[in-house]
């Protein structure tokens, strides 16, 4: 086996798991904003909370690069 077909492989997980935590956050963020008024003084945390997912899912889609 070669060292390519590996490369192929991992990247090809590192952009699926980066899709994955790309809808986590983007979810999370929605139903934060859209519930704001009911977390009142919890929202600023819980729309922290779900950048996290979202900014890694966008580093792993988009600015890493297996090789």
């Amino acid at each position: 086996m070669s060292t390519e077909e590996g490369g192929f492989g991992l990247k090809l997980a590192e952009k699926f798991f980066g899709f994955i935590l790309l809808i986590i956050g983007a979810l999370a963020l929605y139903y934060t904003v859209t519930s704001f008024n009911a977390l009142e003084a919890f929202a600023g945390f819980f729309v922290a909370l779900s950048l996290v997912p979202l900014a890694l899912g966008i580093f792993l889609m988009f600015l890493a690069k297996t090789e």
